[in-house]
C-alpha cells in the first residue's frame, strides 16, 4: 500500500475532483472545490497546516486537510484558549476504502503536521449520521464530545493519546 501525500494546488484540483465520493452526502463532507477555498484562505492568512491529495499509482484517491484552527463560537470551551488545528475535508474514494488506507494517509498527516509546526490537539465536526465515520475517528484516538456545530459532533485527538502505528514509509519518502 504505497501512496503519496501530494499537496493540493490549483493545478491538481481538475484530477482531485474525480475522487469517488458519491455515496457522501456534502453535509458529512466538503466537497474539494470547498477545500480549496478554506485551503487558499489559510495560505492567504498564513495558518499553519497543510490539504493534501492522496495520491496512489498516478490517481488521486483521497483528500484531507489539518490546518490551524480559527476560533468558532462552537468550539468546546477546552479550546477556547489553546492553539490547534481543525481536521477537514478527510474523504477517501469509494474504491480504495477499507484496507488502511484511510488510517495511513490520516496519521501520516498529523505526523507531519506535528513535525512541521509542532503538536497540538486536533478538533473535527463528524456529522450526528455519520456512523462510520465517527467509529474510524473513535478507532484512531479521538474522543466524541457533547459539543455540536450545527449537526456536527465535535471529536477531539490530543497529541499525548495519539496511536501509536508503525506506518509503511509513503512513496515520497521511499524517493
Amino acid at each position: 500500500m504505497s501512496f503519496a501525500l501530494i499537496e493540493l494546488t490549483h493545478d491538481n484540483l481538475p484530477a482531485v475532483r474525480t475522487i469517488n465520493r458519491d455515496d457522501i452526502p456534502e453535509a458529512f463532507v466538503d466537497t474539494v472545490d470547498t477545500i480549496m477555498e478554506i485551503t487558499d484562505y489559510g495560505r492567504d492568512h498564513g495558518c499553519l497546516g497543510y490539504t493534501f491529495a492522496v495520491e496512489m499509482s498516478g490517481k488521486y484517491i483521497g483528500l484531507i486537510l489539518l490546518g490551524e484552527a480559527l476560533h468558532w463560537e462552537t468550539d468546546p470551551p477546552e479550546m477556547s484558549e489553546r492553539p490547534f488545528y481543525r481536521l477537514m475535508g478527510f474523504v477517501i474514494d469509494q474504491a480504495f476504502r477499507g484496507n488502511g488506507i484511510g488510517r495511513a494517509a490520516l496519521e501520516k498527516t498529523i505526523e507531519t503536521v506535528y513535525r512541521e509546526f509542532g503538536p497540538r490537539p486536533i478538533a473535527l465536526g463528524c456529522h450526528r449520521d455519520n456512523e462510520g465515520a465517527a467509529r474510524f475517528y473513535t478507532r484512531h484516538g479521538f474522543l466524541k464530545t457533547v459539543y455540536r456545530e450545527s449537526e456536527d459532533y465535535y471529536f477531539l485527538r490530543y497529541p499525548e493519546s495519539r496511536p501509536i502505528i508503525d506506518l509503511p514509509p509513503t512513496s515520497q519518502e521511499k524517493a
